[in-house]
């Protein structure tokens, strides 16, 4: 009964108010990129005023992420911070990782061979004697991609082995960088 009675009211006052409604402007398209070439012409030609520079990069990362590889995005060999498994964790190791402000390192042997990974959260939650050796603290946890594997297969990586940091390794499976889902964020978000 009381719906039939608001109905009633509604229909009654619906026209009666239309006079005092918001009237939305009518925007027309006067052009729909049909390419993805067109598209990216678009929004060249959008004014730094609607789109800044930091939107700009974010939507050309997101356009180019299924095109873009590991290798586009990782930190080369030449400036990784490696330790040695038998190195003392000592003020000045310590030091050094700290001051790299890198979070993951990883151990090698004394033939350059990777035995694992320290993690800057596993030094700063345990107690270290002036004495404890790297390979005490390392993750035998190790994951890699390659140079050419794409963005796309990195974060199905990332879901697969909830890991966060990747060794990256050359067409001779030699290593030749490091990836972290950081890096990613960073390109990702700017």
């Amino acid at each position: 009964m009381w719906q039939t009675i608001l109905t009633k009211i509604v229909k009654f006052l619906d026209p009666k108010l239309e006079k005092y409604r918001e009237k939305k402007p009518t925007v027309k398209v006067k052009y729909t990129p049909k390419t993805l070439e067109d598209f990216i012409g678009v929004l060249r030609r959008t004014p730094r005023s609607i789109l800044n520079e930091t939107d700009r990069s974010r939507i050309s990362a997101i356009m180019s992420f299924e095109d873009r590889a590991v290798k586009d995005l990782m930190i080369p060999k030449k400036d990784m911070v490696f330790v040695n498994a038998k190195d003392v964790l000592g003020p000045l190791v310590l030091d050094k990782l700290y001051r790299s402000g890198y979070k993951n390192f990883p151990v090698v042997d004394n033939y350059h061979k990777v035995k694992g990974v320290i993690h800057t959260e596993a030094l700063n939650a345990l107690e270290i004697k002036k004495t404890d050796r790297a390979e005490k603290y390392l993750s035998k946890d190790v994951f890699y991609l390659h140079l050419n594997d794409s963005l796309k297969f990195a974060v199905e990586e990332i879901e697969r082995t909830n890991s966060y940091y990747f060794l990256v390794l050359d067409e001779d499976d030699s290593l030749a960088g490091f990836f972290t889902v950081q890096l990613l964020l960073d390109y990702l978000l700017g």
